[in-house]
């Protein structure tokens, strides 16, 4: 109830600023947002779970990231963690299921959209202090554009 509120006031917030300024604005203000928010978000979910190492594992980073998802996804926000080689972790959404595509989409501005999810994410990482490279790196939206949306996030470890 409390992540759909806020995401409702994510929302309402991005069509008054799209109304307002246009999306070229609208969609540099919003990224700009998002990992501000996420910074200061990683820092409170770290208290909040008691995390007080650097994370120096592929499996410390692994089992941070699933207990942070467990603590703030909503039942909407279809999307899923994998492994699929060596130190990746890869982040995907359903098909047609990204929250932001469907809004976007309700708005009329998807093709001029420029998603700010993966920013969350890599602001979290940001905020741990992790060393990683992401594939592919996209500004607009890969639901739109692919039919399909992820990230992979390939980690490397000092020895």
């Amino acid at each position: 109830l409390l992540n759909k509120g806020w995401m409702t006031h994510d929302a309402m917030w991005f069509y008054h600023c799209l109304k307002e300024c246009g999306i070229e604005k609208t969609n540099k203000v919003n990224k700009a947002a998002v990992r501000s928010m996420a910074a200061v978000e990683i820092k409170r979910i770290k208290q909040a779970m008691g995390m007080e190492k650097e994370l120096l594992s592929f499996e410390e980073i692994k089992d941070f990231l699933e207990g942070l998802s467990e603590l703030i996804r909503a039942d909407f926000m279809k999307f899923t963690f994998s492994y699929p080689s060596e130190n990746v972790i890869r982040c995907e959404w359903e098909k047609q299921k990204c929250f932001a595509y469907q809004g976007m989409k309700k708005l009329g501005v998807i093709d001029q959209y420029q998603c700010g999810i993966f920013d969350r994410v890599e602001a979290w990482l940001d905020g741990l202090g992790a060393k990683y490279s992401v594939t592919p790196r996209v500004e607009t939206c890969m639901m739109h554009t692919d039919g399909h949306c992820f990230r992979e996030y390939c980690f490397s470890f000092a020895e």
